[in-house]
């Protein structure tokens, strides 16, 4: 219980930096984009499903899981479908423009989408997740 606890407290801590930015001196982990966007949404659908896991056994586990894997099947074609299965030119660009600031394991490319630190993180928390919930 208490792994799972700290699972989902790490993801929730974690993806809040997509509505509040989290810099650390001249490095910018991810860039915030406020409450009025669809990272707020999905900050907000996860609280709720947070909520009903622990108030509504044994219902919430299977509402927050919906949750968990909508929301790592939206980062996969978002992130790593790319990355896969390649980017056109103008995905690219706008890809390495959003997160050009941000802290990188590998390098950017001109050829490939390569997600940041943020992102990797937060898809391992996400499905950690889902693996928590399944069990």
């Amino acid at each position: 219980m208490v792994v799972t606890i700290l699972l989902q407290a790490a993801l929730w801590i974690w993806f809040l930096g997509c509505t509040i930015t989290y810099k650390f001196g001249k490095y910018t982990l991810v860039e915030g984009m406020g409450v009025k966007s669809a990272e707020f949404v999905m900050l907000c659908l996860y609280s709720i499903g947070l909520i009903l896991y622990y108030m509504l056994q044994p219902a919430g586990k299977w509402i927050l899981l919906a949750i968990l894997v909508f929301w790592l099947v939206v980062q996969f074609f978002c992130h790593w479908y790319y990355t896969i299965f390649g980017v056109s030119e103008n995905k690219l660009k706008g890809y390495n423009d959003c997160f050009r600031n941000t802290i990188r394991i590998f390098p950017m490319s001109e050829t490939k989408l390569v997600p940041d630190l943020y992102h990797i993180v937060l898809h391992t928390l996400i499905l950690l997740n889902i693996i928590i919930c399944l069990l």
